[in-house]
């Protein structure tokens, strides 16, 4: 067991945290965040461990593991509960399973708040400190910090109530929409099909491809906000990407009487493949959805010293320099109110989908005026 020492001094003392967890890759973490923002730690690598460091070193905050062998966490809180000064001290539970029956049980076992893993060390550090702070609360805010807390926690419970509904909901459309692909697939496989009835089955395989994409979207617009959307980065040729990406789209963009063409001369780029087929296609697909027939998207990229700049231009309406980055946020349509009134609408994750996808790039996207119509521009930092 490592201790921190203690030190009798007038002046306030850093607040000693005790950090409970039987994988040492994590109390590394979790130590050197807490010593480097001035705080002192005392370790336990399970249960009893921290009980019994509990007992001998008094700390002010107690960061604890919910899975770990022997006495797990919700019981090991528990028992500190019971101990002297047990009832008033923080306990921040630590756990990798997002979920409303652990939530749930870490209320019960008299937690004060509630992390999931992978735990980032700037929402360790604001937890801690907020739970110090509370500890420090006068007896005449305890009444009002119970009040919040239990607001918080309706709050959260309600937050992964919204997560699990939407796993259902994307679970249970993925079969469906898989079903429309492959009755397409069948259909286009009959002989004797006449030339519509072949290019509506067609249509109706891209279209089940669309919805299957944004499904995936979703999903990843989730993970994103959990920090755990990381791309796994190969080398892709570009020019390829750019010529399937156009096939795929090709009967969709005849339908609208759209031209669809590509001007790839850019070398290949460090990506991860499937995040970026997703991105130039719903750029791809957002640009025919407003270009008027007759005219002309373009899917260009090229090299330069900064790297690979992806751009997809239409003739459509163009966007108001006001709203060129608001257009990127979840579920933004533009609509009459933008100056001049556009008549771009759409389903609202696209654009955000490709968003992500650039930062998780280190890249960036923005939108320029193709005087009529617009630019999306997607820049990639130059390969490693």
């Amino acid at each position: 067991m490592v201790v921190g020492s203690r030190v009798r001094s007038s002046a306030p003392q850093p607040a000693l945290v005790l950090v409970v967890d039987d994988d040492e890759d994590n109390r590394v973490a979790a130590t050197t965040a807490l010593e480097a923002a001035g705080h002192r730690v005392v370790i336990a690598t399970g249960g009893e461990e921290a009980i019994a460091a509990f007992a001998t070193e008094t700390p002010d905050c107690i960061l604890l593991d919910v899975r770990m062998p022997g006495l797990d966490g919700f019981g090991a809180c528990q028992r500190i509960r019971a101990l002297p000064h047990g009832a008033d001290t923080p306990v921040i539970f630590l756990t990798a399973l997002r979920d409303i029956d652990t939530f749930d049980r870490a209320l019960l076992a008299g937690g004060d708040d509630f992390l999931s893993k992978p735990v980032r060390a700037a929402e360790l550090l604001v937890r801690v400190q907020s739970a110090l702070k509370l500890r420090r609360m006068s007896a005449e805010l305890r009444e009002h910090y119970d009040l919040l807390k239990q607001q918080r926690d309706a709050l959260q419970r309600v937050q992964l109530q919204k997560e699990r509904l939407m796993a259902f909901v994307v679970h249970d459309l993925k079969n469906p929409v898989s079903a429309m692909d492959l009755h397409a697939q069948v259909l286009l496989r009959a002989e004797g099909l006449t030339p519509f009835l072949r290019d509506s089955a067609t249509q109706i395989r891209t279209e089940a491809r669309q919805l299957t994409r944004m499904i995936t979207d979703l999903l990843d617009l989730s993970k994103a906000d959990e920090g755990r959307l990381v791309p796994q980065l190969a080398r892709v040729d570009l020019a390829s990407l750019a010529a399937e990406v156009a096939s795929e789209l090709g009967v969709t963009a005849r339908s609208m009487r759209v031209e669809l063409a590509c001007a790839v001369t850019a070398a290949p780029v460090r990506a991860d493949e499937d995040l970026l087929r997703r991105a130039l296609t719903n750029l791809v697909d957002n640009a025919l959805r407003h270009a008027p027939p007759g005219s002309t998207v373009t899917l260009a990229a090229t090299t330069d010293g900064e790297g690979t700049l992806v751009r997809v231009l239409d003739g459509g309406d163009g966007i108001a320099a006001e709203l060129r980055m608001t257009i990127f946020e979840p579920f933004v349509q533009l609509g009459t109110g933008s100056s001049p009134p556009s008549t771009r609408t759409g389903r609202g994750l696209g654009l955000a989908f490709c968003k992500l996808v650039a930062e998780a790039h280190l890249g960036k996207i923005w939108v320029e005026d193709n005087a009529p119509g617009a630019v999306f521009c997607l820049r990639l930092p130059p390969a490693a």
